[in-house]
């Protein structure tokens, strides 16, 4: 289950393939339609949450009332029927939609403030290769990044790369944007990188599942500043 940013999707994943996902970015609330569309899902593939190995959903980072509602959905079914669960980092779900792109895959999410979600992956070998942790940085560090890798061609992918792409254009090479039907978060391709992290045993129970934010949230960044200037 993704819910970390505007889109939201669920699927699938049995036995080496994808069995069903269900994506929309029509921008209405998760907690309206992602309950829906988890129910709507399993019953057009005639399954049950019971036939589950495992629950999978995106951790972090992302959207911090998104990413609590997928979370509670997830924790609540995981807590309800004993199955274990699988935390996924939001960029690499990201750049699985890329994979067997040969070239730097760059996901990136509009953090506001000024700064952007991100990290770096590389599909080698039939593998997705992590180059760089998620952090949340300026957009401006991030070209730095970038142009270390000189003429290697890059692709942006995610919810800012517009934004990212429109500001270096032009000042690093072999930069590309992903297509439209790949921008965004996609269930279809976590639930691959999902399985791959089950089958390594790389699981957490209910209890343990917890969002990854990479930095406070907006009230708590609010309240921080105003301690700092002694209010």
């Amino acid at each position: 289950m993704d819910t970390s940013s505007k889109a939201a999707s669920a699927a699938v994943w049995e036995d080496g393939h994808l069995l069903a996902d269900c994506w929309q970015n029509t921008g209405r609330t998760h907690s309206v339609t992602s309950l829906p569309m988890a129910e709507n899902l399993l019953a057009d593939c005639s399954r049950t949450l019971e036939e589950m190995d495992a629950l999978a959903v995106t951790a972090g980072p992302g959207s911090f009332t998104g990413l609590r509602i997928g979370m509670a959905m997830i924790k609540g079914m995981g807590f309800a029927l004993g199955k274990p669960c699988i935390p996924l980092s939001t960029l690499e779900g990201l750049a699985w939609n890329l994979r067997g792109w040969p070239g730097l895959i760059c996901p990136v999410m509009d953090a506001r403030v000024g700064q952007v979600y991100t990290a770096l992956f590389r599909w080698e070998n039939g593998k997705m290769h992590r180059l760089m942790d998620d952090c949340a940085i300026a957009a401006d560090e991030l070209r730095e990044h970038l142009a270390e890798y000189g003429a290697e061609p890059k692709i942006l992918v995610g919810d800012g790369a517009m934004l990212c792409y429109n500001k270096f254009e032009g000042q690093l090479e072999n930069l590309s944007m992903a297509p439209d039907h790949l921008l965004h978060q996609r269930a279809g391709a976590m639930a691959e990188l999902a399985a791959s992290l089950l089958a390594e045993g790389k699981t957490v129970s209910a209890g343990e599942l917890a969002p990854v934010y990479l930095r406070l949230p907006q009230a708590e960044r609010e309240l921080k500043l105003r301690q700092q200037k002694g209010e």
